[in-house]
């Protein structure tokens, strides 16, 4: 069964399951819609314009609730205000949410799984880099502050024992510095393709560093969120397909958003947003509920069990 918005919401059972909520984050509550905040990520990252795509379909599909994007560094970053309740949505990669012992920070949960990010490292065509133990010494983009790129590519280092002069710098930063000489290369966890990246190989020829090597290291030394993938031939102008490593990204929301109102968007992403955005394709009902040891919100559990009827 597919939630039908106009029959099943209102605006007043909005209202009156999450009066707290909107209480918690607003000072106040508003009298005729519910504010609601989703953390999505840096200039030039995939999480920016779905993390958008969500918001607007949310905001066109259940009556009762607006949704505002924050721009952050993105997934730790977007953890952090989720535990402090500075927002109710946010976007994070798997491996970043989930500790090395299994567990998940409390207070969170899952509407779904989204779709999964790739890995890239990328340099200029004409670069001497070949591999990851090249970066050594070189000067490189970690990836935003607090996003799972930097979480994902400290990983990579770290298991490599490579030493670089490592920066963060937003995708799109990051892509321009590439291109002016100021960096050597840059790391980007993310959807295929990548704003930043495509707007790069349409500028200067460019080249993505295969991590078969770094995948495997990655899927033995931390099992769960890792599998060895490949960045197809068809992602970027003149670039080969590259073996790399893919993490799924999630949907998380804070336990305290109702049950109601979790349901109508869980319904919303996979009856709407899956049309909005290149990524949104790769979003089904038969992946999304698959989020590894992350608990989904009740109001999610109602809607998949709904779904199967």
């Amino acid at each position: 069964m597919v939630l039908d918005a106009e029959r099943r919401w209102s605006r007043r059972a909005v209202l009156l399951a999450a009066g707290g909520l909107v209480a918690g984050c607003s000072g106040r509550p508003e009298t005729d819609r519910v504010p609601l905040r989703l953390a999505t990520g840096p200039a030039g990252a995939v999480y920016r314009r779905i993390g958008g795509a969500l918001a607007e379909s949310i905001n066109e599909r259940v009556p009762g609730a607006t949704v505002t994007t924050v721009p952050s560094g993105a997934s730790t970053d977007n953890i952090r205000m989720l535990r402090a309740g500075a927002v109710h949505l946010g976007l994070t990669s798997l491996d970043a949410l989930i500790t090395t012992d299994g567990s998940v920070p409390g207070g969170l949960s899952a509407v779904c799984r989204l779709y999964d990010s790739h890995l890239h490292l990328v340099v200029l065509a004409a670069s001497r880099i070949t591999r990851c133990a090249d970066l050594a010494g070189r000067r490189i983009s970690l990836g935003a502050r607090d996003s799972g790129t930097e979480f994902t590519s400290s990983r990579v280092l770290a298991l490599g024992r490579v030493r670089a002069g490592g920066r963060h710098l937003s995708q799109a930063e990051s892509a321009a510095l590439l291109l002016d000489g100021g960096i050597d290369a840059m790391f980007s966890l993310t959807g295929v393709p990548t704003p930043a990246v495509t707007e790069l190989a349409e500028r200067h020829p460019i080249r993505l560093i295969p991590l078969a090597g770094e995948a495997d290291a990655l899927v033995t030394a931390y099992p769960g969120p890792y599998v060895p993938a490949t960045i197809a031939p068809t992602a970027y102008p003149g670039v080969p397909a590259t073996p790399t490593v893919a993490v799924p990204n999630v949907l998380l929301v804070r336990d305290d958003v109702p049950h109601d109102l979790v349901y109508a968007i869980t319904d919303t992403i996979f009856t709407h947003t899956q049309t909005m955005v290149p990524e949104g394709l790769r979003i089904n009902v038969r992946t999304g509920i698959a989020t590894a040891s992350v608990p989904l919100h009740p109001g999610a559990v109602s809607w998949f069990r709904d779904r199967k009827r």
